[in-house]
């Protein structure tokens, strides 16, 4: 148990280090990228030196989050083994693509869009800023492609032979690609990648404000800023809804944690927070059905009746069958060059319950119930922070856009306290859908206990402890260096 505790404690220091780079550097390239082109446009110098000050922001990012990315892909093969060989023809597809296409596509451009100021015509520079965007977009795609199989593995089948799940086909690749829950969770990154960015730069432009330095950089700043950051908060409650559609269809067990909701039914209320109710709010969002039946953990544990009309079998039962799918697999294994008759009756005997093997790794039915209390008040801190950050982009936006800025020291501090409150807001989401889908690393498949490499406990926590200090080393280094940068200010005239 230690060894799967501090596996999955290293992985999710890894992943939150990691994510606190991705989103800046989504958000920003979008800002970046409309600020050249008003300046390709409208010939001005001063939306250049604007855009210039935030691409060197997004250029310190970028660098410390590829290298964080880079330790994560790597910890798959070192800390989750069993995990990477059960899905490497899968799960090595996307990756790859993300490596050879867009990564190389995002540094390339990027060097040019850095370097290249002054050495390659104003078109060509600002057809790399977009690309650099868009390849950073492109390779959070296929990461998240990745991510979405693990949430929702459409497309592969169980291969006994390699006791690996794999791809048959090209349609099964599209399958892969086009998941419906990987599309909700890129949208629902990216857009959130852009709400983050926004606010960041309506932020560190209050902070000038505040200081009566830059102002028309600021103000001008605070316009892009906000309406990137508005558009993103739109799209992010929009790709939202398809989210918890897909939870309710595919994971209904992380759906009934994040509302703690014990018992289920028709109507069912949505929780704003413990004794405040919606009622019938849940069974609207979850199926988009007022009357709409939205099972409880208790629910999912003795089995239930979907909307649809479909029997599901209690976790009990599932794991019956799943203990009947890994005895049927090694018997396969065992008989199939001796005894072809019994082989195939063991192979029958599997594809028959295949789908439930994951189930035959657990101890208990209560195993398939993750942490009800985090993901419950991760889910209330991810909802409540986003609706302040859309406040505040409003109010900020609106006020700069009207010139009623100015004296609004108040509301300048609250846009300066919402730039480590965006970060904690993408950090909740992120416990909501990671920690919210245990204890699987495979929704249904492969849980935790079986995917963790052979390694000892010692060899786990020492790796962690060197991460997290490279990590809070790598952080603290961009963070002066960003601070830095701000206090110098952009190379515009000083009002």
């Amino acid at each position: 148990m230690d060894v799967i505790v501090w596996s999955r404690i290293q992985f999710a220091m890894t992943a939150a280090y990691h994510w606190l780079f991705v989103p800046l550097t989504l958000g920003l390239a979008l800002v970046m990228a409309v600020m050249e082109t008003i300046y390709v446009i409208k010939k001005d110098d001063f939306w250049k030196k604007t855009a210039q000050f935030w691409m060197k922001i997004f250029a310190v990012n970028f660098a410390v989050g590829i290298a964080t990315g880079i330790i994560l892909e790597f910890e798959f093969g070192t800390n989750w083994s069993n995990y990477s060989w059960f899905v490497g023809d899968m799960f090595g597809a996307p990756l790859a693509i993300e490596g050879i296409l867009a990564f190389f596509m995002e540094a390339t451009f990027f060097a040019v869009m850095f370097f290249g100021w002054g050495k390659v015509g104003k078109r060509f520079h600002l057809v790399s800023t977009w690309l650099t965007g868009i390849g950073a977009t492109i390779s959070a795609y296929w990461i998240l492609v990745a991510n979405g199989w693990m949430q929702n593995p459409v497309g592969t089948t169980f291969n006994p032979e390699t006791v690996r799940s794999e791809m048959a086909s090209a349609a099964a690749f599209w399958e892969v690609i086009s998941n419906p829950v990987a599309v909700s969770k890129f949208f629902h990154s990216i857009t959130s990648g852009w709400v983050t960015g926004g606010v960041f730069v309506v932020g560190v432009s209050c902070w000038f404000l505040l200081h009566k330095r830059q102002q028309e950089f600021a103000r001008k700043s605070i316009l892009i800023g906000s309406i990137v950051g508005l558009v993103g908060s739109v799209a992010v409650m929009l790709s939202g809804d398809s989210s918890g559609i897909h939870a309710a269809e595919f994971q209904p067990m992380k759906l009934a944690a994040a509302e703690g909701l014990e018992d289920g039914g028709s109507r069912a209320a949505f929780t704003i927070v413990p004794g405040v109710k919606v009622p019938g709010m849940l069974s609207i969002l979850a199926t988009h059905d007022i009357d709409g039946f939205v099972p409880g953990i208790n629910d999912i544990l003795k089995g239930y009746t979907d909307n649809d009309g479909n029997v599901i079998p209690s976790v009990a039962e599932k794991m019956q069958r799943g203990r009947t799918a890994l005895d049927a697999l090694a018997a396969y294994r065992t008989l199939k060059d001796t005894d072809p008759e019994a082989a195939a009756a063991a192979r029958a005997l599997l594809d028959e319950n295949v789908q439930y093997m994951g189930y035959g790794h657990l101890e208990k039915p209560e195993d398939v119930i993750p942490p009800v209390g985090v993901v419950f008040w991760a889910f209330r801190l991810m909802i409540g922070l986003g609706m302040l950050m859309l406040l505040e982009l409003l109010v900020v936006g609106w006020l700069g856009w009207k010139d009623k800025l100015a004296g609004k020291r108040w509301l300048f501090f609250i846009a300066i306290a919402c730039i480590p409150l965006v970060y904690i807001c993408g950090q909740a989401g992120w416990i909501v859908a990671e920690v919210g889908r245990q204890p699987w690393t495979i929704q249904g498949l492969l849980p935790v206990n079986v995917a963790i490499s052979s390694l000892s406990a010692g060899a786990v926590k020492t790796t962690f402890f060197l991460f997290l200090a490279i990590f809070s080393l790598f952080l603290i280094i961009e963070i002066r260096i960003m601070v830095g940068a701000i206090k110098k200010g952009p190379e515009t005239p000083n009002e």
